[in-house]
């Protein structure tokens, strides 16, 4: 068996954030044969078009590369103004161009959204998914993973919700048959 890469984009740049957190979480609990690894967003300078010659900025070619290397893409975002952050948002410019030469091109993905808030960011998580069908990306339609009130479903960096782990779990069980289903 052939293991899958899946690349984890995590909007949120703090090294202590939940996102980053629920990231860890979801990594733990991959199907067999899944190997996932955070690729870090912060080193990406904005995008700038202007960049886009015979040698971009290295960043770029270093997170474009790792999305090419990828067999799937799962996004962890928080939600800031009811929406992704910069960072994700530009990470998404980055990986989208130059014009046809789309990194995410074919990616099967998955969007969780995080929010200490009730409504696990609903809105961060649906303007995320407004965006991968111009990046052609089969985008895995359930189970949706809003994850709310999620400072309450640690301590530190350990998972203590029972229910939100289970929920974890088949999450990541439909994301592995989802990415196995549509990879290229």
């Amino acid at each position: 068996m052939t293991t899958k890469k899946i690349a984890v984009l995590v909007g949120s740049l703090r090294k202590e954030s939940l996102t980053r957190r629920v990231a860890n979480s979801l990594i733990a609990v991959a199907p067999d044969g899944f190997e996932l690894t955070i690729v870090e967003l912060g080193d990406l300078p904005l995008y700038n078009e202007d960049d886009e010659t015979a040698t971009p900025p290295p960043a770029f070619t270093v997170f474009r590369d790792a999305i090419k290397g990828a067999d799937g893409i799962l996004f962890c975002t928080p939600e800031y103004n009811r929406s992704v952050p910069g960072s994700l948002k530009n990470a998404i410019d980055v990986g989208s161009r130059p014009y046809g030469k789309a990194a995410f091109a074919d990616k099967p993905c998955a969007v969780v959204s995080v929010s200490p808030g009730v409504l696990g960011g609903f809105g961060a998580n649906h303007h995320l998914r407004q965006m991968l069908p111009f990046l052609n990306m089969p985008t895995m339609p359930a189970p949706e993973a809003y994850i709310g009130g999620v400072a309450a479903k640690y301590e530190g960096d350990r998972l203590i919700d029972d229910g939100t782990r289970a929920f974890f779990e088949k999450f990541m069980a439909a994301f592995g048959a989802w990415v196995t289903q549509h990879a290229r």
